[in-house]
């Protein structure tokens, strides 16, 4: 085979599937492969084997090689891959010995169990200095910080013998290329981590009873780490293994950071949005907001040491799967679409509070459930259904008025956006020019632009994104009277249910 061109690989790892993909240096895919995995849960406690993320690293890896490059032996695929790198969920923490073989399953960000020691910590720091130092305004149990008291207190031989403490990219990435690296992104919500200095808090590694040394050198987002064998793209590769000749690795960074990459939110007045299950907004901003006690919304470091927040709701797309699925079962989402295209915005009064998993952002009520308000002899499935698609949008917009941000452009991501009726709506409650995306796995373009970025292809990640990031279709937002009453309606029914403060 020959072949001059120059690609690049992105590996997206979420919480129950992998991606990897390759792109050409124009930002066109040519090839995917996704792995599946089921967690361990019981209760409060989630669970992965750790050593088992590395297997389906280089599963993932080899089938999408093997579709894009068929023919292709070890040594052409060394020059035709020009840099390779990771973004992955937050918070999943990995322990190890000095041997790197790891001390128990991977805590997943998911895990609650260390609730007890998420009390403790705001009983011993306060809400206000760990925002300060971390830009979390809330002390929860998914933090790293909290899941490593746990270790120490349940279970110390083990966490007497931590000589390596990772979060899954970190992990990845040792493993690729036996460099123990980390970078910022995905360390903003440890909580033992400086987002002002960009270093370890060292007062609260020591609260936690842990050394410095044990954690990784902090490098930035989108530069060369190492370089890995690309036997990995065969199936093979030793894991922890540094290679001198291969393909470049590049560090990632947090998983709703890259989607914003690839979804091309890197400029001024430019956001990205989510509606997958969930909704995730995505706004870049360029210093940390002052400490409110009223707000919850969290501060991250961005790809480029700047810094962004990042909302996210429980219920989204899931509400109208829901509808579907229970209700609807012999109707697919487009025939739910054309249904709800006959009805008129704000659906005669009908009003749908999407709470079905609780409420986050702006209102945070996990006992909060969603309900179907102002119901008449008139209203029809299909008002139900533009209900629950108007109850996201105008979540979307209470979002952005809660982060108080304004922006000339919503770049839309996840399900939600193969709707066109949906798009639009949501451009009209918002008033914001939304626009989809061509290339709909951002996450993984994103992890390439990176992983381009830190291997010389592009100049910058700005650059990067300018070049090959191209929208699909643009939605005008058409706000009247109705929609502006729909929005409003939606506010006062939230309240009249679920009041503020309450």
């Amino acid at each position: 085979m020959t072949n001059s061109k120059k690609y690049l690989a992105g590996v997206d790892i979420g919480t129950t599937s992998l991606k990897s993909a390759i792109f050409d240096t124009d930002g066109n895919m040519v090839s995917a492969s996704t792995v599946d995995y089921t967690l361990d849960t019981k209760g409060n406690v989630v669970e992965f084997d750790g050593l088992e993320y590395i297997s389906i690293v280089r599963q993932s890896l080899t089938e999408a090689a093997q579709k894009a490059f068929p023919d292709c032996g070890k040594d052409e695929l060394a020059n035709l891959i020009a840099g390779l790198s990771v973004d992955t969920q937050g918070e999943t923490l990995i322990v190890t010995d000095e041997n790197f073989v790891p001390l128990r399953p991977a805590i997943v960000w998911l895990d609650n169990r260390a609730d007890g020691e998420a009390k403790k910590i705001e009983a011993d720091f306060g809400h206000e200095l760990v925002y300060r130092v971390t830009g979390q305004p809330e002390i929860t149990a998914t933090w790293p910080a909290c899941k490593l008291i746990w270790i120490r207190r349940n279970e110390p031989s083990v966490f007497n013998r931590i000589r390596h403490v990772f979060l899954l990219e970190d992990w990845i990435l040792w493993a690729l290329t036996g460099k123990t690296v980390t970078e910022p992104t995905i360390q903003s919500s440890t909580i033992y981590f400086d987002i002002c200095k960009k270093q370890w808090w060292k007062e609260m590694l020591d609260y936690i009873g842990l050394d410095r040394s044990v954690f990784s050198e902090i490098v930035p987002s989108g530069v060369m780490v190492g370089e890995m064998d690309a036997d990995w793209f065969f199936g093979g590769g030793e894991a922890g293994k540094s290679c001198s000749c291969g393909i470049p690795v590049v560090s990632g960074v947090l998983d709703q950071i890259s989607g914003a990459i690839g979804a091309g939110a890197v400029g001024s007045g430019i956001i990205s949005e989510m509606t997958g299950t969930t909704m995730a907004v995505f706004v870049p901003v360029s210093e940390i907001p002052s400490y409110n006690p009223e707000s919850i919304i969290p501060c991250h470091i961005n790809y480029d040491g700047g810094y962004a927040l990042i909302s996210w709701t429980p219920t989204a797309g899931i509400a109208l799967k829901w509808f579907k699925n229970q209700l609807c079962e012999n109707f697919s989402f487009r025939e739910l679409d054309v249904l709800a295209e006959k009805v008129e915005p704000g659906c005669s009064g009908l009003v749908f509070i999407p709470y079905l998993c609780g409420s986050t952002m702006p209102k945070y009520n996990p006992d909060a459930r969603g309900v179907f308000y102002g119901l008449t002899m008139e209203h029809t499935r299909g008002h139900m259904v533009r209900a629950i698609l108007e109850s996201v949008a105008c979540m979307l917009r209470s979002n952005l008025e809660y982060l108080g941000v304004s922006c000339n452009e919503i770049r839309t991501m996840g399900g939600g956006a193969s709707s066109p009726l949906w798009c639009q709506i949501k451009a009209d409650i918002t008033g914001v020019r939304l626009a989809t995306l061509k290339n709909t796995e951002t996450a993984c373009l994103g992890t390439a632009i990176l992983a381009g970025t830190g291997a010389g292809i592009f100049e910058s990640v700005e650059a990067a994104c300018s070049q090959i990031v191209r929208t699909d279709k643009i939605y005008i937002p058409q706000q009247n009277e109705k929609t502006e009453a729909a929005y409003l309606r939606y506010i006062e029914a939230d309240e009249k249910f679920y009041p503020s403060g309450k």
